[in-house]
C-alpha cells in the first residue's frame, strides 16, 4: 500500500484494553502504514546516508501481558536489526507522532558516540532547530525542546549517554495527534524527509565511531 497519512483510528488503538485486542488492531490498522513508510524511507535514507538502509517494524513479540503504548518503524544499516546501531524511527504514541534519530541502551557504542558528539556539540547545537526535541528514553512520550537545551542541558544529556548503562539519546520532532491527522500522505512524507535531512549530522557521527 502507499502511505495515506495517519487517522484518528490509528491513535485510538492505544486506548484499547488488553494485549491481544490492542495488538490485533495495531496489526490491522497501523502496521501496514508503518510498512509503507518503511519501504519508502529505506530507499530515501539509503540515498541520504550512502549506506544500504533496511526497515524494521516493531513486532512487540516479547510482550506477554502489558499492551504496547507506542509502535514504530526503525531504519538502520543492518538487515538483522537496529537496536545496537544509531538509527532513525517513525512511530506514534496515543498523543503524537515521533520522527527521531536514536541511539538506545542496547547499543554497545554509546560511550564512543557520546565522545564524538561532545567534540561536535557546538556545531550540532547550532544545526538543530529550536522546535526539535530531545529525549533520554524512547519508551516515554516526554521530550525537551531544543531551545531549552542550549544552556548546558545538552552536554548533560551527552555525559549521561556515556556514563549511564540504560541511558539513551533521541532527537527529532513530535507532531501532536490533532496536527498529524491533518497531514495527507504526501505532506507527511515531505515533513519526515525534511526532518531526516536535518538530523543527518547526528547520524554522520556514526562514521567517526566505527572508524576508530
Amino acid at each position: 500500500m502507499s502511505f495515506t497519512g495517519f487517522k484518528e483510528s490509528d491513535f485510538k488503538v492505544f486506548a484499547i484494553e488488553g494485549l491481544e485486542a490492542r495488538m490485533e488492531k495495531l496489526i490491522e490498522r497501523v502496521r501496514p502504514k508503518l510498512e509503507a513508510l518503511g519501504s519508502h524511507f529505506a530507499a530515501e535514507l539509503s540515498s541520504l546516508t550512502g549506506e544500504e538502509m533496511f526497515f524494521h517494524v516493531a513486532k512487540h513479540a516479547r510482550r506477554t501481558v502489558n499492551p504496547p503504548n507506542d509502535t514504530w518503524v526503525a531504519f538502520s544499516s543492518s538487515k538483522r536489526g537496529y537496536k545496537k546501531l544509531p538509527h532513525f524511527q517513525i512511530g506514534l504514541f496515543e498523543t503524537h507522532v515521533f520522527i527521531w534519530f536514536a541511539i538506545i541502551y542496547e547499543s554497545p557504542v554509546k560511550k564512543e558516540y557520546a565522545a564524538s558528539l561532545k567534540k561536535e556539540l557546538n556545531t550540532i547545537t547550532a544545526s538543530i532547530p529550536d522546535d526539535f526535541v530531545w529525549s533520554q528514553d524512547h519508551m516515554k512520550p516526554d521530550a525537551v525542546h531544543h531551545r531549552e537545551m542550549k544552556n548546558g542541558n545538552l552536554s548533560g544529556f551527552v555525559r549521561t549517554l556515556a556514563e549511564v548503562k540504560k541511558a539513551e539519546l533521541l532527537c527529532g520532532i513530535h507532531i501532536p495527534r490533532d496536527e498529524a491527522v491533518q497531514l495527507n500522505g504526501k505532506d507527511f512524507i515531505e515533513k519526515a524527509d525534511s526532518v531526516f535531512r536535518t538530523l543527518m549530522p547526528l547520524y554522520e557521527l556514526k562514521k567517526q565511531v566505527y572508524s576508530v
